[in-house]
């Protein structure tokens, strides 16, 4: 689940528009003025977004493949987009049974805090280890692309990391092939520590940048 992984389309009888605005699990319902939200280049307008918590029963739901028991336990639709992603929800399922305090920093979904719509996910791939680091996951939805999203929500998760006293730096992986990830990371001040291979996304760059 590296940063800025593709999804499937989805099927556009479910994707719902017009929700209500109110949404469970909201990150961040008010964000610290001391922390990064907002791209650091200057004239650059972003999306307003939330991310809202996936419970164990959303993930059992979605694993299972159905999206409307999915969308019940969430409290609203879902988009049948979320399906294809069961193997992560596998191992995010996997890590709440193992730590249910971990919730917070595994997944949510991206809603756009004006149309309410679903443009994808997000989270870290753990809490932070033993060293403070906590890695960023990503993934905006191909119908969504282009909007500013996906630097949106990297903001987001920064500034969720830099209110967790423990965390030290903040890690994300990508593709070199991936630029559009490249730039989104750049003017966050990230900084290229090594690469690595992934299993399922092949080489990838590791960055890093401090949290403080």
């Amino acid at each position: 689940w590296g940063v800025g992984a593709l999804l499937c389309s989805a099927k556009q009888r479910c994707s719902p528009r017009n929700w209500p605005a109110r949404s469970a699990g909201r990150w961040p319902p008010s964000p610290p003025q001391s922390t990064v939200l907002d791209d650091p280049r200057p004239s650059k307008r972003l999306p307003s977004i939330e991310l809202a918590i996936l419970t164990d029963r959303v993930l059992e739901a979605l694993i299972a493949g159905s999206i409307d028991g999915a969308s019940a336990a969430f409290g609203r639709a879902l988009p049948c987009f979320l399906l294809e992603d069961t193997w992560l929800w596998n191992i995010r399922l996997e890590q709440l049974r193992d730590d249910p305090s971990s919730g917070p920093w595994l997944v949510r979904v991206i809603v756009d805090s004006q149309t309410h719509e679903i443009v994808g996910h997000a989270g870290f791939h753990g809490p932070p280890d033993e060293n403070g680091m906590v890695e960023v996951g990503y993934t905006i939805h191909p119908e969504f692309r282009r909007r500013r999203y996906a630097t949106a929500t990297l903001g987001a998760l920064i500034a969720y990391a830099a209110n967790e006293p423990s965390v030290q730096t903040v890690r994300a992986s990508v593709s070199p092939e991936n630029a559009g990830s490249l730039a989104t990371i750049a003017p966050y001040g990230f900084v290229q520590v090594g690469e690595q291979m992934d299993e399922i996304d092949g080489l990838e760059l590791i960055f890093e940048r401090p949290i403080r």
